[in-house]
């Protein structure tokens, strides 16, 4: 699938705002000691997925009620649905120089048809981008870190009204921030999440 550079300039992938605060203490001390068991950015990008996809449970697989947007949050806290879990990801390439975007899936959830958006991250290495999906794995999910080729935990169904959204996003869609800011609880969330751009 081909890709698409919301903004041409790659300084933007690289920035800190509000959920991807990659500024923060406990961001930057998670990014220092993931990068110094590492020789280089690939295998650096290699360990913060792992590092967000296996440590950090994904809520709805955990039945955490909490939920986390802010990056050093969802560090922190250790739980995060896929949005949130892509922030973390985001933050900890950005922390290290590493160019990362925001993009999206539409998925359906309930197997009843509904719908809603799911968060991946795209890592630019090698003059090109690749997107990972840190959501975390479980029974019928086996997402991979991969340069070649994608390793996504889920696969679109067109049939479904599933769909892959090609751009490439410097921070968080605002609706999806929105209603993770607004959520009292993951349950609360899940009926409010978006499912289009």
């Amino acid at each position: 699938m081909e890709l698409l550079q919301e903004v041409a300039d790659l300084s933007a992938y690289l920035a800190a705002d509000e959920a991807i605060d990659h500024r923060h203490p406990l961001v930057r001390g998670t990014a220092a000691r993931l990068a110094g068991q590492v020789a280089d950015s690939p295998a650096y990008a290699h360990a913060a997925f792992e590092y967000v996809r296996d440590e950090i449970p994904h809520s709805a697989d955990s039945g955490d009620p909490r939920v986390t947007w802010r990056a050093s949050d969802v560090l922190a806290k250790r739980t995060g649905i896929c949005h949130a879990k892509a922030h973390a990801l985001a933050a900890l390439l950005r922390a290290e120089d590493i160019p990362a975007a925001l993009c999206y899936q539409r998925l359906e959830y309930d197997g009843a048809g509904g719908c809603c958006l799911h968060a991946l991250v795209a890592v630019r290495l090698g003059g090109a981008w690749h997107r990972q999906d840190c959501r975390g794995n479980k029974e019928g999910v086996d997402a991979r870190f991969s340069l070649d080729g994608e390793r996504l935990a889920f696969v679109p169904d067109e049939g479904r009204g599933e769909r892959d959204h090609p751009t490439l996003y410097a921070a968080p869609l605002p609706g999806v921030l929105r209603v993770l800011r607004k959520a009292p609880d993951r349950s609360r969330l899940w009926e409010a999440l978006p499912d289009a751009l």
